[in-house]
C-alpha cells in the first residue's frame, strides 16, 4: 500500500527511473532496453562509452549470466532532465568465484521520458578487493588492474554481441 501511495506522487521521470530498477531486479531486460532513447549513452568504471546498442546489449549479457544476481534500489530523484539513484548489485563474480555486493551511485540525463545519458559512479578499488581477492586487495587501486578489467569486459561484451 505504502509503495503504491509513493509512485503515486512520482513525477513522470521518477516513475521511469524506478520502472528501469524494477525491470533489472526481475530480470526483464526488454523492459530495461525500452527505457533507453534511441541515442543513448553509458559509462562506469569498467565499461567506458558505451552506446545505445552496446548498452543494451551489457544489461542482457549481465543479467544473462549473472545466475544469482540480486538488484536493490533506493533514493530515485529526478527533475525535468535528470536523474539520480542509489542501487547494489550482489552477485558472484563468475571469474573468480567470489561473492561481490557492489554500491552504485547512478546519474541519468532524461529527454522525452527516455534516458539519453546513464553514468555509474562506484569505488573500483572496493570492487576489485571482493571480486578479485588477494590481487584485488594489493593492485585493485591501479590503472593496470582497471584496464585489464576494461580490455575483458570490452571483448566479453563484443563476443556477446556477435552471437547475437
Amino acid at each position: 500500500m505504502l509503495l503504491c501511495l509513493l509512485y503515486w506522487y512520482m513525477n513522470t521521470n521518477e516513475k521511469l527511473i524506478q520502472h528501469f530498477y524494477t525491470c533489472f531486479k526481475h530480470k526483464d531486460i526488454s523492459g530495461m532496453q525500452e527505457c533507453y532513447a534511441e541515442e543513448a549513452d553509458f559509462s562506469d568504471a569498467v565499461f567506458k562509452d558505451l552506446d545505445t546498442k552496446q548498452v543494451r546489449s551489457m544489461w542482457a549479457m549481465l543479467i544473462k549470466s549473472g545466475k544469482d544476481l540480486e538488484i536493490k534500489f533506493s533514493n530515485i530523484y529526478a527533475d525535468e532532465h535528470t536523474a539520480t539513484a542509489d542501487w547494489q548489485a550482489a552477485y558472484t563474480f563468475s571469474v573468480t568465484g567470489r561473492k561481490v555486493l557492489n554500491k552504485i551511485k547512478a546519474s541519468f540525463i532524461l529527454k522525452d521520458g527516455k534516458i539519453i545519458s546513464h553514468k555509474d559512479n562506484f569505488n573500483f578499488y572496493i570492487w576489485a578487493k571482493q571480486a578479485l581477492g588477494l590481487p584485488g586487495l594489493l593492485l585493485g587501486w591501479t590503472p593496470f588492474i582497471k584496464n585489464k578489467i576494461r580490455k575483458k569486459a570490452a571483448k566479453n561484451l563484443l563476443s556477446y554481441m556477435k552471437a547475437q
